[in-house]
Order: C-alpha cells, then sequence, then structure tokens
C-alpha cells in the first residue's frame, strides 16, 4: 500500500516535514510494511520555502535584511538556479512573527527586508520570482519593498516620504527612474489565496489591520492612506489595480507587486503542488494524509488541505486529514475532497500546552495510528485497497 504524507504546518507548533514525520511514525506503528511517502507542502505563506528546498531541489540563502521594525534580521529564501527562479516568502522579512506583541503597530512597520531579498536573488541571476504573501506585519502598501528596489518617493517637500506605514498619508511624489534596471526582466508570480482588495471595508487595513495591532481608528487611518498612496501612484504609473482582487494582501504587498512589479497572482497551493511534481506521486497512492494545524471554512476554501484533496480524487485515492483543532465549518471540506478529518487533541488541555512542539508530535502521531490500526485491520476485506 502507498501512502502519500502532504500536512501543512501547524502554524506556531510543527513545521510541514515535522507534522508528516509524526503521522508517518503513527503510520508504520500500524502497518509496517506500508510505502510512505513525504511532501513537504505549503501554500504560500509559513513553510513554503522549505517545500521547494525539501520538496523541489532549491538551494537555501542565508541573508541578513531589515526587520518589519527597523531592525537587522536574519531570513531565507530558496533559489532554483537552473531556472533562475528565486522562492520568497515576505513573512521572513517582514512577519507578524518578528514582531513582538507588545511592540505590533502597523504605522511602524516595514516591508523594506523583502525588497532586499529580491535585491540579493536579481544580483545573484535571479529573473523569475515566487513570492509566498502569508503572515506579514505590515501594511505600507509596498513602499518600504519599493524603496530597497530603487523606487524613489517623497514629499510635498521634495524629501524622501520614508519606509513606513504612517509614511504613505506624506507620499506625493513618485520617481521610477532609478530602480533596478533588472526588474524590467524579471517576472513575479504571487502566491495568493485572499482576493481582498486594497482599500475599503474589505481592504487590507480593515480587515487584516486588527491582527497586525490597528485599532479602529488606526485601521481607517491606514485605509486613507492606501487609497492616498494608490492615488499618486495612478497619475504618475497610469495604472490603477487598488480594487483588483489580492491588491489587499500583506498589508498591500499585493497591490505594489502589480502596480509597479507587473506581478500575476496564482493560488499558492497549485504553485506549490506543481513545484514538488505532486501529481506524480498521488498517481499510484492509495490513501493520501493531509491537514493543518486548523481546519474551518477558510479550509475549504482553497487552503493546502482541500488542494491536495482536489489533485488526490483524480486519481481515486482516500484522503484523510489531520488537525490541531476543527471548527463546526470543517464539515464543508468533506465535500471538498477530504473523505475524513481528525483532530488530534485527546482531552481538556490548555492552548499553549497543545501548541508545544512534543505535545503535538505526539498527538499527531497516536491519532494517526489509531485511524490506520483501523484500516489495517480492514484491509484484507477492501477489495482493490482503499481507491475509490
Amino acid at each position: 500500500m502507498k501512502i502519500v504524507i502532504a500536512v501543512d504546518s501547524f502554524k506556531g507548533s510543527l513545521s510541514s516535514i515535522e507534522a508528516e514525520r509524526a503521522a508517518e511514525e503513527g503510520i508504520k506503528a500500524a502497518m509496517p510494511g506500508a510505502e510512505t511517502v513525504l511532501m513537504p507542502l505549503a501554500d504560500g505563506g509559513e513553510g513554503t520555502v522549505e517545500a521547494f528546498v525539501l520538496g523541489a531541489g532549491a538551494k537555501e540563502i542565508r541573508l541578513t535584511v531589515t526587520g518589519p521594525l527597523g531592525k537587522p534580521v536574519a531570513c531565507t529564501y530558496g533559489i532554483r538556479k537552473e531556472e533562475k527562479t528565486a522562492i520568497i516568502e515576505v513573512a521572513a522579512a517582514a512577519g507578524l512573527t518578528l514582531t513582538p506583541e507588545k511592540e505590533r503597530n502597523p504605522l511602524n512597520t516595514t516591508s523594506y527586508g523583502v525588497g532586499e531579498i529580491i535585491r540579493d536573488a536579481i544580483e545573484k541571476g535571479c529573473r523569475r520570482f515566487i513570492v509566498g504573501m502569508g503572515g506579514s506585519a505590515t501594511n505600507d502598501g509596498g513602499l518600504g519593498m519599493l524603496n530597497a528596489l530603487g523606487f524613489h518617493f517623497k514629499n510635498i517637500h521634495g524629501e524622501s516620504a520614508g519606509i513606513y506605514g504612517r509614511d504613505l498619508a506624506s507620499v506625493e511624489h513618485v520617481n521610477t527612474s532609478q530602480a533596478m534596471p533588472e526588474l524590467s526582466q524579471c517576472e513575479f508570480i504571487v502566491a495568493c489565496d485572499v482576493n481582498n482588495p486594497l482599500c475599503g471595508a474589505n481592504g487590507a487595513s480593515m480587515v487584516f489591520g486588527p491582527q497586525k495591532g490597528a485599532g479602529k481608528e488606526m485601521a481607517e487611518h491606514l485605509d486613507q492612506s492606501l487609497r492616498h498612496f494608490s492615488e499618486v501612484t495612478r497619475k504618475v504609473l497610469q495604472k490603477d489595480m487598488a480594487k483588483m482582487p489580492g491588491a489587499g494582501a500583506a498589508g498591500g504587498l499585493g497591490y505594489a507587486f502589480m502596480t509597479y512589479l507587473n506581478g500575476k497572482m496564482e493560488n499558492g497551493i497549485d504553485l506549490v503542488l506543481k513545484a514538488v511534481q505532486m501529481e506524480t506521486e498521488l498517481s499510484d497512492a492509495d490513501i493520501v494524509v493531509t491537514g493543518e494545524g486548523r481546519m474551518d471554512f477558510q479550509t475549504a476554501m482553497g487552503k493546502a488541505p482541500v488542494g491536495v484533496a482536489r489533485l488526490a480524487k483524480k486519481y481515486g485515492c482516500m484522503v484523510l486529514a489531520f488537525t490541531g483543532a476543527a471548527t463546526p465549518e470543517a464539515g464543508t471540506c468533506n465535500g471538498k475532497g477530504i473523505d475524513a478529518y481528525f483532530p488530534i487533541v485527546r482531552g481538556p488541555i490548555g492552548l499553549r500546552e497543545a501548541m508545544e512542539k512534543e505535545t503535538a508530535y505526539a498527538n499527531l502521531k497516536d491519532a494517526a495510528k489509531q485511524v490506520f490500526s483501523l484500516l489495517a485491520k480492514q484491509q484484507d476485506t477492501v477489495e482493490g485497497g482503499y481507491k475509490s
């Protein structure tokens, strides 16, 4: 029996590969003779670089860049040299996890480090970029990133407007003449799983600002600042991308990529599945194991587990999912190709303890063992294995 294991990270607890190894241990305890294949997984957020490094042969590059609070941070990105492709996570340079909870304030954060990664990759010969957008701490509309790439933004006095979210409102002039000339040769593919526009009730500031530390008044101010920035940009570039789906991703970085760098939005999970050649492994698989830290209505809307399930069903595989927590809305995943899902927490426990790496690993391993122990007992009686 062949079992493909493709589990997204349990954010804040287990990486994709750690979760997969836990599931594999449980499966092997129940079915020692099973063939297991681990496929690192991500949907454009945390773990995207790891998925390409472990599953698609990318080389990991280490770099120190400007973090979201303006201080140096160490980060990594991936390069597939033969394709001149760089794989970048916005969160590596401008992530929420890089900002202490007490310091979270999107007026004071910048995406400058994202631009530094792009610059470094260009200098190393890359001309194609896959950019994972999840987990940002910023709401600067890409102002910081664009500054790092050589775009100049000035205030009414002709001085540099700045690189932080608070500086958007002062931008009055845009100068593109000193941007890196190599950018015209570059292709930016933006892995994005949100459809929010840049501004308005469903925009970057109002929807995502609160989780980055913005209160109601601050979110409204940031929304107005992004609108102002887009209007100044439109006058200079003659492009209006503010209402495009995904423009509000990562605090407006989606807008910056589409408007200034001609970026194209694509579904993150589909990009990763293609890169790691998931379909090749699924073509002769019997069971697929997937999952993520929390399954809810967003999972059913196309996050990693459902992306895996959709592809697995093409080959008639049984699809089982494991999750740290499942909301009542997670039941909609059953209509999206996931045959059954199993929360791994085994008893009353606090969230902090449940998310401890050792606890989560043991719980996932045990849950997989129990499910596959049942399947092992039934295996001999199921004609043709577990293909549906």
